[in-house]
Protein backbone atom coordinates (compact mmCIF):
# COMPACT_ATOMS: atom_id res chain seq x y z
CA UNK A 1 0.00 0.00 0.00
CA UNK A 2 1.47 3.57 -0.83
CA UNK A 3 1.10 5.99 1.38
CA UNK A 4 -0.39 9.44 0.48
CA UNK A 5 2.36 12.29 -0.26
CA UNK A 6 1.57 13.96 3.34
CA UNK A 7 2.68 10.97 5.07
CA UNK A 8 5.76 10.40 3.22
CA UNK A 9 7.31 13.65 4.44
CA UNK A 10 7.91 12.52 8.31
CA UNK A 11 10.09 9.90 9.31
CA UNK A 12 10.17 7.73 12.07
CA UNK A 13 12.49 9.48 14.64
CA UNK A 14 12.89 6.46 16.42
CA UNK A 15 14.46 4.82 13.54
CA UNK A 16 16.69 8.03 12.44
CA UNK A 17 18.41 8.13 16.09
CA UNK A 18 18.56 4.30 16.24
CA UNK A 19 20.00 4.55 12.74
CA UNK A 20 22.67 7.24 13.38
CA UNK A 21 23.66 5.52 16.91
CA UNK A 22 24.28 2.45 14.78
CA UNK A 23 26.55 4.33 12.23
CA UNK A 24 28.78 6.25 15.28
CA UNK A 25 29.20 2.96 17.24
CA UNK A 26 30.44 1.30 13.45
CA UNK A 27 32.53 4.67 12.86
CA UNK A 28 34.42 5.09 16.59
CA UNK A 29 34.85 0.86 16.51
CA UNK A 30 36.73 0.77 13.11
CA UNK A 31 38.81 4.18 13.93
CA UNK A 32 39.47 2.80 16.71
CA UNK A 33 40.93 -0.65 15.14
CA UNK A 34 42.71 1.63 12.73
CA UNK A 35 44.53 3.67 15.51
CA UNK A 36 45.15 0.16 17.08
CA UNK A 37 47.08 -1.14 14.32
CA UNK A 38 49.07 1.63 13.32
CA UNK A 39 50.42 1.92 16.89
CA UNK A 40 51.00 -1.70 16.61
CA UNK A 41 52.75 -1.36 13.71
CA UNK A 42 54.93 1.50 14.82
CA UNK A 43 56.55 -0.49 17.89
CA UNK A 44 59.11 -2.72 16.69
CA UNK A 45 60.36 -5.89 18.06
CA UNK A 46 64.33 -5.62 18.49
CA UNK A 47 66.79 -5.75 21.68
CA UNK A 48 68.16 -2.39 21.02
CA UNK A 49 66.69 0.61 22.87
CA UNK A 50 64.65 3.39 20.10
CA UNK A 51 65.95 7.15 20.51
CA UNK A 52 64.03 9.48 22.61
CA UNK A 53 60.90 10.66 20.47
CA UNK A 54 60.76 7.49 18.30
CA UNK A 55 58.52 5.33 18.80
CA UNK A 56 59.40 2.73 21.49
CA UNK A 57 61.05 -0.69 21.37
CA UNK A 58 59.72 -3.64 22.35
CA UNK A 59 61.86 -6.38 23.52
CA UNK A 60 59.60 -9.19 23.98
CA UNK A 61 56.79 -7.96 22.06
CA UNK A 62 54.26 -7.70 25.55
CA UNK A 63 53.46 -4.17 24.83
CA UNK A 64 51.94 -4.78 21.05
CA UNK A 65 49.90 -7.13 22.33
CA UNK A 66 48.39 -5.20 24.62
CA UNK A 67 47.63 -2.05 22.93
CA UNK A 68 43.32 -2.39 22.54
CA UNK A 69 39.87 -0.32 21.64
CA UNK A 70 36.75 -0.29 23.34
CA UNK A 71 33.55 1.50 22.25
CA UNK A 72 32.02 2.91 25.39
CA UNK A 73 28.23 3.54 24.74
CA UNK A 74 27.72 5.82 27.56
CA UNK A 75 29.90 8.16 26.59
CA UNK A 76 30.12 7.67 22.82
CA UNK A 77 33.28 7.27 22.39
CA UNK A 78 35.89 5.01 21.65
CA UNK A 79 39.22 4.43 24.37
CA UNK A 80 42.25 3.00 22.36
CA UNK A 81 45.10 2.23 24.26
CA UNK A 82 47.16 -0.30 26.08
CA UNK A 83 46.52 -2.40 29.34
CA UNK A 84 48.68 -1.20 32.51
CA UNK A 85 51.38 -3.85 32.58
CA UNK A 86 51.66 -4.47 36.20
CA UNK A 87 50.69 -2.36 39.48
CA UNK A 88 54.27 -1.44 40.39
CA UNK A 89 54.99 0.81 37.45
CA UNK A 90 52.88 2.53 34.51
CA UNK A 91 55.45 1.64 31.78
CA UNK A 92 52.85 2.39 28.49
CA UNK A 93 52.28 6.31 30.24
CA UNK A 94 55.84 6.29 31.24
CA UNK A 95 57.48 5.88 27.43
CA UNK A 96 54.42 7.97 25.95
CA UNK A 97 55.22 11.21 28.22
CA UNK A 98 58.33 10.87 29.82
CA UNK A 99 59.19 11.54 33.69
CA UNK A 100 60.82 10.28 36.49
CA UNK A 101 60.53 7.11 38.69
CA UNK A 102 61.90 6.10 42.06
CA UNK A 103 63.16 2.28 42.27
CA UNK A 104 64.63 -0.03 44.88
CA UNK A 105 67.29 -1.34 43.80
CA UNK A 106 69.84 -3.84 46.18
CA UNK A 107 68.00 -2.18 49.14
CA UNK A 108 68.76 1.51 47.67
CA UNK A 109 66.35 3.96 45.79
CA UNK A 110 67.38 4.96 42.55
CA UNK A 111 66.28 7.86 40.29
CA UNK A 112 65.01 6.65 37.03
CA UNK A 113 64.31 9.73 34.05
CA UNK A 114 62.96 8.13 30.94
CA UNK A 115 62.15 10.43 27.41
CA UNK A 116 59.23 10.13 25.75
CA UNK A 117 58.99 7.51 22.99
CA UNK A 118 55.71 8.13 21.81
CA UNK A 119 53.56 5.69 20.10
CA UNK A 120 49.55 6.59 20.25
CA UNK A 121 49.68 10.26 20.29
CA UNK A 122 51.05 9.97 16.86
CA UNK A 123 49.31 6.79 15.55
CA UNK A 124 46.13 8.73 16.64
CA UNK A 125 47.36 11.89 14.76
CA UNK A 126 48.08 9.86 11.76
CA UNK A 127 44.83 8.19 11.67
CA UNK A 128 42.58 11.24 12.21
CA UNK A 129 42.38 12.58 8.54
CA UNK A 130 40.34 8.99 7.62
CA UNK A 131 37.63 9.84 10.13
CA UNK A 132 35.55 12.37 7.83
CA UNK A 133 36.09 9.36 5.15
CA UNK A 134 34.57 6.67 8.11
CA UNK A 135 31.59 8.68 8.41
CA UNK A 136 30.79 9.77 4.82
CA UNK A 137 27.44 7.58 3.95
CA UNK A 138 27.33 6.08 7.18
CA UNK A 139 23.63 6.64 8.53
CA UNK A 140 21.50 4.42 6.40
Amino acid sequence: MKLPQTQRLFFDRAAVLKAVSRAERRTLSRFGAFVRRTARSSIRRRKRISAPGAAPSSHTGLLRRTIFFAYEPRRSSVVIGPLQLNKGTDAPALLEQGGRITRRRRNRRVRLAYRPRPFMGPAFQREQSRLPALWRNSVR
